[in-house]
Parts: C-alpha cells; structure tokens; sequence
C-alpha cells in the first residue's frame, strides 16, 4: 500500500508520515521545503520504507510506478506564511491538486484533500456542521487561502464525478503540537513562546473571541480514518471543546507556571468571532472523536518548546502574529517586547 503525503515535511504531513511508516506502510514525501521543514523527518531519512524527494507539485510529477494513497497537505496553512506566498497557495491547491488527483486517476489511487475550517469564514451557524456553505470574502486578507481550499474541494468533487477517482474530503480545525514553529504567527505557539520569554501575551480584539484546539495526535487518526473509510465527505476534524482567547491565554500561564500579562491589539479584519466544529458526521462514520484534552495536549506542547527552546533569543520573535488558529487568518504587527 504505496502512499504518497503531499506536504510532508511540514507540521502535519511529517506526524503523518511517521504514523503511516510506523504502521508499516512504504510511504514518498513529496515537499518543495518553501514551509516545510526537513528536520520534522530526521526520524525517517534513512527508514527504507520512507523516500523523500524535494518537489513542488506545481510542476509536473516524478515517475511513480505504484501508487495507492496520496494525501494533500501540500499548502502554506500559517498566516504570515500564505500571506507571504498569495500566488504559491492558490497554485499549490489549485494546480498541484489537479496534478495529484491526475495521478490518482492514472494509478487507480485513493485520494484525500485537506481543506480546513476556513471554508467558513466567518460563520453565521455556531457549531458548524459539513452542510454549512459559509461566508467568506473573495478579496479580503486570507482570500488566498479561503478560496484556495474551496476551489481544491470543488476540483476534489469534479474528479470525482467525471472521472470516478476515488475521493476523500476533510475539513481540519485548528491544530497544534510538537513540531510547532515558535515563529509561525499561529496562536498557541505564539502564547507558549510568549510565556517561555516572560513576555505578555498578545491577544487580539477583547479576548473573547473563540477558537477551538485539536491535538495533532488526534488529527493524524481521523485523517488516516478519513481515508481508509467509505464515506467522500466533507468531514469536519477538530475538537468540540471552545476556548477564548482569555482562557487560551489563561490556561497557557498556569501550565507554564507564570502569570505575563497580556498586550492588547485591534482585532484583524474578518477575523471570525467563533469556531468550534460539529463533529457528529466523524463520529458516525468514522468512529472518531478526539481524545486529547486542550491541557494535555497544551502540556506536551509546553514540554517541546522547553526542550528545543529553553531560552528562545530576541531576534525568534515573529515580527507578526495573530491570536487565531492554525487554519490561517490575518495577521497584524506583533506588541514588541
């Protein structure tokens, strides 16, 4: 069972692929490493069931005699990163998709796409469920991505009907783990390196606003369930439990033993107001739900950053940050320290 990770190298692709080799399968990381990172697969270079090849799947693919899997997570997904390659994420979801779901037609392949909670915008329904059409701006800030992900699910969709690939479609809620960028702009890597550094954590707006955090452990499950199970989708993944920015922000103080203060800034525009997934399809077809509590995964987080960045230097801190999520929103000028 030959499975090709798109994106590999990054965050969520290099947890995948570690899951997949562990369970034995022969897996082919594809990544150009424009935000990937080679070191998240220290652990597999040399593994003979693991090949990595440096690509950008924009361009035509490398020759792949066998096939059978392939997952899409090959797309910027932080905010300063997508908002610094406006053109790359469009093209990477939209003709990259188009290469891969290409190849899945020739091989016969499987193949999942992985769209994000941002396809709904700023939502009007709270929780939001796969029926949901959303409201998102074409133009504004993180149309780039928006509307990337939108497009890679109606090109997902037209494949399959017109040519009866084998199709997957997930729509992933925010996320967060070890393997973390402490300088990707994404809410609970930006906190806990705030907190490390003594720092008050910036928070956007007046906190009240809502997110809600699911553990990478938990993602790479339903992911590899998506795929492996009947249903097409779209299928939301992410964890029920909401937090605000206050109680992110407080939680984050107590686990890392000290009390920062926060920094306030003027909240972004069409930053969503709330976010919290409705996660009954998952459960009923799939079977899963997530099982890592926020504080628990927040604690193994904290661990990681203390181990890697004990004491993170001046010139780490991100010159732009947000308080959101990891399916990417805007991002406004960092308090400086």
């Amino acid at each position: 069972m030959v499975t090709v990770v798109a994106g590999g190298a990054g965050f969520v692709g290099s947890h995948l692929c570690e899951r997949l080799v562990r369970d034995r399968v022969p897996v082919v990381c594809l990544d150009n490493l424009v935000t990937g990172n080679i070191g998240n697969l220290h652990s597999l270079l040399g593994n003979p069931l693991f090949t990595f090849i440096r690509h950008d799947i924009v361009d035509e693919l490398p020759s792949l005699d066998r096939v059978d899997r392939i997952y899409h997570l090959a797309s910027p997904a932080s905010p300063p990163a997508y908002q610094r390659h406006p053109i790359a994420t469009m093209r990477v979801n939209g003709e990259g998709t188009r290469r891969l779901l290409d190849l899945a037609r020739a091989r016969g392949a499987r193949f999942l796409f992985a769209s994000t909670s941002e396809i709904y915008g700023d939502p009007l329904v709270h929780p939001q469920s796969e029926e949901y059409r959303g409201n998102v701006s074409s133009t504004g800030p993180r149309s780039m991505y928006d509307e990337a992900k939108r497009y890679g699910e109606a090109l997902t969709m037209a494949y399959a009907n017109e040519h009866a690939v084998e199709t997957r479609l997930v729509r992933i809620f925010n996320n967060y783990g070890p393997r973390l960028s402490p300088d990707d702009g994404r809410v609970v890597s930006t906190f806990v390196a705030q907190a490390l550094r003594g720092e008050p954590l910036t928070i956007f707006g007046d906190g009240t606003q809502t997110r809600s955090f699911q553990y990478v452990d938990d993602l790479i499950e339903g992911l590899m369930r998506a795929m492996e199970g009947m249903h097409p989708g779209p299928i939301n993944l992410g964890n029920p439990e909401e937090y605000t920015m206050h109680e992110l922000a407080s939680l984050v103080h107590a686990l890392v033993g000290c009390d920062t203060g926060v920094a306030y800034r003027p909240l972004p525009g069409d930053d969503p107001r709330q976010r919290r997934p409705d996660i009954d399809l998952a459960w009923q077809v799939l079977g899963w739900k997530p099982v890592v509590s926020v504080q628990e995964g927040l604690a193994r987080t904290i661990e990681y950053f203390r181990d890697r960045h004990p004491v993170l230097p001046v010139d780490h801190v991100p010159s732009r940050a947000l308080v959101d999520g990891f399916a990417g929103h805007s991002a406004l000028p960092l308090a400086s320290s």
